[in-house]
């Protein structure tokens, strides 16, 4: 609807006024419209407890998919450890 009221309008403009000035007017109209269109969903959107919902969800699946690199990397920075202290244990 208020695409259609500014496309008539700035025909108007352009038939009425001077190009340069109508141009304006076109311009300015089709950035107010853009700015309307875009801020119509702007309450549509979950709130912050949601997203964070969402985001723990995908950071669990995460840590589940890599659970087997955790654990060998575990496994080798245990035995790294264990290589050291006997290592200190030897030399001390």
């Amino acid at each position: 609807m208020w695409g259609g009221v500014w496309l008539a309008g700035s025909a108007a403009a352009f038939l009425v006024l001077d190009p340069i000035l109508a141009s304006f007017i076109a311009i300015v109209g089709l950035c107010l419209w853009g700015v309307a269109a875009l801020s119509s969903t702007w309450e549509q959107h979950p709130s912050f407890e949601q997203r964070e919902l969402d985001r723990s969800r995908r950071r669990a699946e995460r840590r589940a998919r890599t659970q087997g690199a955790r654990d060998r990397d575990r496994a080798r920075w245990e035995a790294h450890q264990k290589r050291r202290a006997d290592r200190a244990a030897g030399r001390g």
